[in-house]
């Protein structure tokens, strides 16, 4: 099996999967993150720089696996931004069939597995979900009850929904 782990500067982005798929691909993962060397204005050197993700990453990632979902038969994955159980959720939610974890485990240890387990379990129960093949894909673009919220169209409410609860009006 292959997997491409693709990086989020794509132009074009399902079209390339889409080419990834009919060249023999079996999955994609989103989204790789390059480590990017930063610049000392004192020494006046070039030094590596190790920026870890945070769950703020995980809403671009869940964005395209969610429009992605029911429309390739690539298996897919989420890298970067998974820290918790519920972020693990969320991407699988939205269509992922694998999470990745790094930056938790390097802060946390290897033990935070177990934790994360546990939380996912717990919440599925809560929820009466049965199997993580039935929450899979349950809100991806195709499934959503408002697929619109996916959408470029939706930027404007947002941001007038975002002015409102500024200004105490929700």
């Amino acid at each position: 099996p292959i997997t491409v782990k693709l990086f989020s500067q794509f132009s074009a982005l399902p079209h390339f999967i889409s080419r990834l798929e009919a060249a023999g691909a079996n999955g994609v993962s989103l989204f790789n993150r390059f480590y990017e060397p930063d610049i000392d204005l004192e020494r006046l050197q070039v030094f590596p720089s190790l920026s870890l993700s945070t769950s703020q990453e995980l809403l671009l990632r869940t964005h395209w696996v969610a429009l992605l979902h029911g429309r390739v038969n690539l298996s897919l994955g989420v890298t970067g931004g998974v820290y918790t159980a519920e972020d693990a959720l969320k991407a699988l939610m939205a269509g992922a069939d694998v999470t990745h974890m790094c930056s938790v485990l390097l802060i946390n240890g290897i033990g935070h597995l177990a934790k994360v387990k546990e939380d996912m379990v717990q919440w599925m129960e809560t929820h009466e979900y049965e199997s993580v093949a039935q929450l899979q894909g349950s809100l991806s673009q195709q499934n959503a009850p408002d697929p619109v919220a996916y959408e470029r169209a939706n930027y404007v409410q947002m941001l007038e929904n975002f002015s409102k609860r500024v200004k105490g009006e929700v």
